[in-house]
């Protein structure tokens, strides 16, 4: 047999409205700071071929820097600042649920 169905809890507007907008400030600012650190690698790898050549085509693995950059540590870095941005988001969820549970049990 499967269990009844549950019935959604109703949701209050009064409290839900301000949780709802802390977490999509704070989900912002992380954002902003994710996508900050995207630009500087993205914008930063043109400037060093354009200000430092010599660093730029240093070979590794055969490879000049650059390239190695973009073939190889491009992509996992972008998999890396995604799940930072993942956890960090949940964490923020889960604490300002914390601060709202806390403030409403007062």
């Amino acid at each position: 047999m499967l269990p009844e169905p549950r019935q959604p809890t109703p949701i209050d507007p009064a409290t839900t409205a301000p949780l709802v907008r802390a977490i999509m400030g704070r989900q912002a600012r992380l954002s902003l700071r994710v996508a900050a650190v995207f630009l500087v690698l993205i914008f930063g790898l043109p400037l060093v071929n354009w200000l430092l050549p010599g660093v730029a085509q240093t070979r590794v693995f055969g490879f000049p820097l650059t390239w190695l950059f973009l073939a190889v540590l491009f992509y996992p870095l972008t998999w890396a600042l995604s799940g930072y941005f993942v956890r960090e988001s949940d964490r923020l969820e889960e604490t300002i649920v914390a601060e709202q549970n806390a403030k409403r049990d007062k």
